[in-house]
């Protein structure tokens, strides 16, 4: 069995206890966006979800968004590297939809819906985690699903 860098290892321990049959990847140089990231994988660029972390009125909350789109429609403001760090326990570019240090409120954006899988940070910036999207709505807290 493969030895992942730890924020990857833990990432990839929520996903097995939440049921989500997750392919790991990992690249050298890094997907640093999501049209990096899909040319990496394989796949369309709105396969790609956008891991990211706003502040609604005091709150961090976590915004999955499809990395064809843009975030549009939410009252709130992109916290700070520092705010998502706190938030969630990984540093930017490798931030993961799940296995926070805390569980974040999370609003999903309603064009994954398109796909049956996606592609998402796990952990680091050079890994990524394939995943059926229902499996991985479903192993969300309570996922808001709407525009954003």
């Amino acid at each position: 069995m493969r030895e992942w860098p730890e924020p990857v290892e833990r990432v990839a321990a929520v996903l097995r206890a939440r049921g989500v049959d997750a392919r790991l990847e990992e690249f050298a140089d890094g997907t640093p966006t999501a049209a990096a990231a899909a040319v990496a994988v394989g796949c369309e660029a709105g396969q790609i979800v956008k891991s990211l972390v706003f502040v609604v009125g005091e709150v961090p909350t976590m915004v999955l968004c499809a990395g064809d789109r843009r975030v549009e429609h939410l009252d709130g403001r992109p916290a700070s590297a520092d705010e998502a760090r706190a938030a969630t326990g990984f540093a930017i570019g490798g931030i993961p939809p799940l296995g926070h240090d805390r569980d974040l409120p999370t609003i999903v954006d309603e064009s994954l819906s398109r796909f049956d899988s996606v592609w998402c940070a796990a952990g680091t910036p050079h890994a990524v985690f394939e995943a059926p999207l229902a499996e991985l709505l479903a192993a969300l807290p309570d996922p808001e699903i709407r525009a954003v």
